[in-house]
């Protein structure tokens, strides 16, 4: 079986440590994405919930925290069964702000998957958004 692969880029107009809280803070990822109970840190579960209804929504592991250029866990949905993919988060600075990539991997590629492969795209997208919204209202041009 293969396996695709959501890969993204944006710019955000803020520094890396800042858009790394963004990733690694409940209460920032709360503004932007889903809302962990603590800190995303290497060696530790990651579960994280709906901020409006509470619910697990996201569930893995932290592999790799390398502030502020380098985080990556495993994310397991409930839609996906009991495949395990991974998201790679990369934070380059560049002249204004800060470069952020992702990379969504291990995702099961068959005619069945693909409506879940064509929401997570989707929902990335949004997510981004609305760090974008969350990170530069905070972030004086």
């Amino acid at each position: 079986m293969t396996h695709a692969v959501l890969q993204k880029t944006i710019f955000l107009r803020a520094t890396p440590e800042t858009v790394w809280d963004y990733l690694t803070e409940p209460d920032r990822l709360a503004e932007w994405f889903h809302k962990p109970e603590r800190p995303l840190v290497a060696g530790q579960k990651l579960e994280m919930f709906g901020t409006t209804s509470g619910d697990l929504l996201i569930w893995g592991e932290v592999r790799v925290a390398r502030p502020p250029e380098y985080l990556e866990y495993t994310f397991m949905i409930k839609p996906m069964g009991d495949a395990v993919s991974v998201v790679k988060w990369t934070l380059e600075p560049v002249p204004g702000g800060t470069k952020l990539g992702l990379l969504h991997e291990g995702l099961p590629q068959n005619a069945d998957a693909f409506g879940l492969i064509l929401s997570l795209d989707s929902g990335w997208d949004e997510h981004f958004g609305q760090m974008r919204t969350a990170l530069h209202e905070t972030v004086d041009a």
